[in-house]
């Protein structure tokens, strides 16, 4: 588990790296963004993701991994909403941003190693097609959870969903660095 927390950790200074370049260039503008919309520009990537994946031509010189990026960073954006709220102007400098930045990241690493301790270290084994159809999957139940105002019945909540969907992403992302 080791080898899985340092590659962890590399991808996440990755993300948060591009992050931190983003927001000197445009700020917290995200901020602005209602849950609705974080969910669609994250299924965006995950279906263009899927795409890349079944068809031979692409047509735009961005791979996989700037998507995974992507979603990993627009589902710590979503996770920030949800502890903020929304605004109608960017209210966040970069410290504070990254200050939540590193919040949710570190909530979401030790969720990964709760799970990763007791289903043993089976991401190793997926495939990251496989990987990119859970995300997919997450993503309509949010889109569900949305729609039903946020209310489930039995189920796990949006936030817990997005959690999962940011390790997911690591994990394809550990594995196409392989």
């Amino acid at each position: 588990m080791e080898a899985t927390e340092k590659e962890y950790k590399k991808i996440v200074f990755q993300c948060r790296s591009l992050f931190e370049k983003k927001l000197e260039d445009y700020g917290s503008a995200w901020r602005i963004l209602r849950l609705t919309s974080l969910t669609d520009q994250i299924y965006i990537k995950a279906h263009r993701i899927r795409s890349l994946q079944t068809r031979k031509i692409r047509k735009v010189n961005e791979g996989q991994e700037s998507e995974f990026i992507g979603i990993i960073n627009y589902s710590i954006m979503v996770l920030i909403q949800m502890k903020l709220g929304l605004v109608d102007q960017p209210d966040l400098n970069s410290p504070i941003a990254l200050k939540y930045y590193d919040e949710q990241i570190y909530i979401t690493f030790e969720l990964m190693k709760n799970k990763n301790h007791d289903y043993g270290e089976a991401w190793k084994d997926m495939r990251v097609s496989s990987l990119t159809d859970l995300i997919l999957q997450k993503l309509l139940r949010v889109k569900q959870i949305e729609e039903n105002k946020g209310k489930t019945v039995i189920s796990e909540g949006i936030d817990a969903n997005y959690h999962d969907i940011i390790n997911y992403a690591i994990f394809a992302l550990i594995h196409l660095s392989r």
